[in-house]
């Protein structure tokens, strides 16, 4: 491995902690304000925090213009694109950041990575090939959700199978996989016209706009609650936002395909180390076994792209 190839991995091992450690602010970031709140103010932050960088690339003309016709990006593309994938994006992180008020800091993290299995299987409707280990996969990580998720009644003496129910919270944190699933794929056709990093910062801004435009009117804004708060929104902000979606388009010129998925599939680990050790959640036998199952299962639909990467 090249000295560019490993900086690009250590880059992409820390953008996976600093997300992992987010879902612990995301969490916390509850206590004190509602989700539409939290995310509008972060986001925002986010987007804020981008513009010194985007000021200097734009100094450099080949990162302000648009990839297809290779002229001048125009104000148009750039709204609309930032606008369609900061509109996916919403819809992703406030269905995250609701399930995250009824679940813990480790399931959130995981079970938001579905988006590396469902991100193949949907590439069967977009006319990619999907093969046995992605399927696999699909088995592995649906497992892990169900022993994640009812970990709590497998280990009553009580439980029968008929009353298993999935938690609510990682229910929702399921669907925003959905979801982000599409913003990955939005974003794989956006940046063939758009500089990554001015997309990112037109999206997080669409995104934090329309979030505090909701919250202005479903929840009550305490300025001593934002104060409280403050430093899980910085961290989700600055840190989560606008350092780690910074380091992520710098590492992933240099980082093998196959590394970056799974470099950034630690994020559930971390995300599960953090809600341990800061927020004392517990860390039960099936639950660690649901981790396991949906790290392989993630692992496992990579597969194609790691043996490929080898062979090549």
């Amino acid at each position: 491995m090249n000295k560019q190839a490993l900086r690009a991995d250590i880059l992409l091992l820390i953008t996976a902690c600093i997300w992992g450690f987010a879902f612990v602010a995301q969490r916390t970031g509850m206590e004190f304000m509602g989700p539409f709140t939290f995310n509008g103010i972060r986001f925002l932050l986010g987007s804020l925090s981008l513009l010194p960088l985007v000021l200097v690339r734009f100094r450099n003309p080949k990162y302000h213009k648009d990839g297809k016709t290779g002229k001048p990006l125009s104000l148009k593309v750039f709204i609309v694109s930032s606008v369609l994938a900061g509109s996916c994006l919403f819809i992703a992180a406030t269905l995250q950041q609701i399930g995250i008020i009824y679940t813990t800091a480790g399931n959130s993290g995981f079970i938001t990575g579905l988006y590396v299995v469902f991100t193949p299987i949907i590439g069967i409707f977009l006319g990619k090939k999907t093969h046995l280990p992605t399927w696999i996969g699909a088995l592995l990580t649906f497992t892990g959700l169900f022993f994640l998720s009812a970990a709590g009644q497998i280990i009553g003496r009580d439980a029968s199978i008929s009353s298993f129910s999935l938690n609510q919270g990682d229910i929702i944190t399921a669907v925003s996989a959905l979801f982000w699933t599409a913003h990955v794929l939005i974003i794989d056709a956006l940046v063939r016209r758009v500089d990554a990093i001015v997309l990112s910062l037109g999206q997080f801004f669409w995104c934090g706009l329309i979030s505090l435009i909701i919250a202005f009117f479903t929840e009550t804004i305490v300025p001593g609650s934002l104060l409280d708060g403050i430093i899980p929104v910085l961290y989700g902000g600055f840190c989560s936002v606008g350092i780690a979606y910074t380091l992520q388009a710098v590492a992933q010129k240099y980082a093998p395909p196959s590394h970056a998925t799974i470099l950034l599939s630690l994020e559930g680990i971390f995300a599960a180390i953090g809600g341990v050790i800061i927020l004392s959640e517990p860390l039960g036998t099936w639950t660690l076994l649901g981790f396991v199952l949906m790290f392989c299962g993630m692992l496992a639909t990579q597969w194609d792209v790691i043996i490929g990467r080898r062979n090549s």
